[in-house]
């Protein structure tokens, strides 16, 4: 076996040391688990403007397109839209999907490399490499490693957790038993404990949702059985080491009895500390080990409220062009934000101030990562530049306007009773309506199949890539010899 490159490396490590973390962290209460270029086909009859190229240095070769991707799909966060632009990436280019048999991962449980079709273990016999790993599961890093390279690009999304708690509540409130007693989310965040029981059937998605996705142990205090690893007999001290995206295959050693302060390694080599949110509110130990493990694991987090912005931070991390990640929203809820950029400058009345306000203590540790990865997200956005991001900010909505008055009835998603054709009928769920397109008629064929991608529901588009990937076996009959007769 060659020598491991530097992505390997993080990825290989990172559940053996953690593994070994696992016991003794246990110990002061914590325990750690553990997809170009520009559209090749332009629509005809719609001009675009000159294709935006990712980032260079002076000194840069070109960069070649990231084609192996593991996208946690996390849940109310926008991700539904990001899974429609790597649907249509995947497609256009003829990539490999690890799909579910169904349509998630078997969630809420971890993730298994044995619940992706056509998965064969390691020994088991040939099979062609997957591309893109998407579909809605409870992250589980070494499962994930059996299916996917250690060298893939991870990433993932948060949302303010108020934010998401009130989409929450209207999308899962058939489904939460803590959710279902409560007449409105204002009174669950009032009382939440008269209405949540750890460990319920569903009531993972009333509170810490994000953490519940992202894999991530809970607390001793907030720990039941139900939805946790066992924990590990082996409590022998340990030093974990934890490597922080973006940097080199040099391994920090932390220690976890010490205040953790996580390094950013520069371009000459030298690491200098950085001083992340985490140290300024005050998180526990807990959480900064989780952080900190999070940082080693993913390439980029995009935040909900950023969308855009996450956008080309995306398309500059993956080599892709920007028309690779214009596309509409999807699963929207009607009532809701139509757009994720939610970052506006409308004020909240006294009610909005305290709903919000409670959402987040509620959802502490959803909080903290919600704080962590904005606090990166905006790190991230100053090294690529605030007038530059601004202006392919511009470019990319200028496209999906474009893109929607010209595939879309009214330039904008529908409620469901407009939509006729079941290829592009959201799947209905929760007590509000979920929104949807309808195409605008005389599309040449071009036209037509790029706008219904970028249209197609993730269900359905789902769908389409299992029969393309798995097409069905007609079984012919038996040609069978003529008798002789008698």
């Amino acid at each position: 076996m060659g020598p491991l490159s530097p992505a390997r490396t993080k990825r290989l490590w990172g559940p053996r040391s953690l593994g070994v973390a696992l016991g003794i962290f246990m110990t002061i209460g914590f325990g750690l688990q553990l997809w170009g270029g520009p559209f090749q086909r332009r629509l005809q009859g719609l001009q675009l403007r000159q294709p935006w190229v990712p980032s260079l240095g002076p000194a840069a070769s070109p960069c070649i397109p990231r084609q192996r991707l593991v996208f946690l799909k996390t849940h109310k966060s926008g991700s539904s839209s990001v899974l429609n632009l790597l649907h249509r990436y995947g497609d256009r280019h003829g990539l490999r999907f690890a799909l579910p048999t169904r349509y998630q991962f078997g969630y809420p449980r971890l993730f298994q490399a044995s619940r992706v079709k056509g998965y064969r273990p390691q020994g088991g016999g040939t099979q062609p490499p997957f591309h893109i790993l998407c579909h809605h599961m409870r992250f589980n890093l070494k499962e994930v490693l059996q299916v996917m390279p250690s060298d893939s690009f991870f990433f993932s999304i948060v949302r303010d957790p108020a934010a998401l708690a009130r989409s929450a509540f209207s999308y899962y409130k058939s489904t939460s038993s803590a959710f279902r007693k409560a007449p409105s989310l204002a009174a669950f965040l009032a009382n939440p404990r008269g209405f949540y029981q750890s460990g319920a059937r569903g009531d993972h998605y009333a509170r810490n949702l994000l953490w519940f996705d992202f894999g991530l142990p809970f607390p001793p205090e907030m720990r039941t059985n139900r939805g946790n690893p066992d924990l590990p007999k082996d409590r022998s001290p340990l030093k974990l080491h934890v490597l922080p995206s973006g940097t080199g295959p040099r391994a920090q050693i932390l220690n976890p009895k010490a205040l953790f302060q996580p390094f950013s390694t520069h371009a000459d080599g030298h690491s200098q500390p950085a001083s992340p949110a985490s140290l300024d509110l005050g998180f526990s130990p807990f959480i900064q080990w989780a952080l900190a493990w999070l940082d080693s694991i993913f390439d980029l987090v995009m935040v909900a409220e950023y969308f855009d912005e996450s956008l080309v931070l995306l398309a500059d991390a993956l080599c892709w062009g920007l028309d690779d990640v214009v596309g509409f929203m999807h699963n929207a809820q009607a009532g809701g934000e139509q757009g994720l950029n939610a970052a506006s400058n409308r004020r909240l009345s006294a009610e909005d101030q305290q709903l919000t306000a409670r959402a987040r203590a509620w959802n502490n540790l959803d909080w903290a990562l919600y704080v962590h990865f904005n606090r990166s997200l905006w790190k991230r956005i100053e090294q690529f530049g605030q007038k530059r991001l601004e202006r392919a900010v511009a470019e990319l909505r200028a496209r999906r306007e474009a893109l929607a008055n010209h595939c879309l009835v009214g330039g904008e998603a529908l409620d469901p009773k407009y939509i006729t054709n079941r290829k592009l009928r959201p799947f209905q769920f929760g007590s509000a309506k979920v929104l949807g397109y309808v195409l605008q008629n005389g599309l040449n064929p071009q036209d037509q199949e790029e706008c219904e991608r970028l249209a197609t529901p993730e269900l359905q588009y789902k769908d389409k890539l299992d029969a393309k990937q798995f097409p069905p076996t007609v079984s012919l009959p038996l040609k069978t010899s003529k008798l002789a007769s008698p």
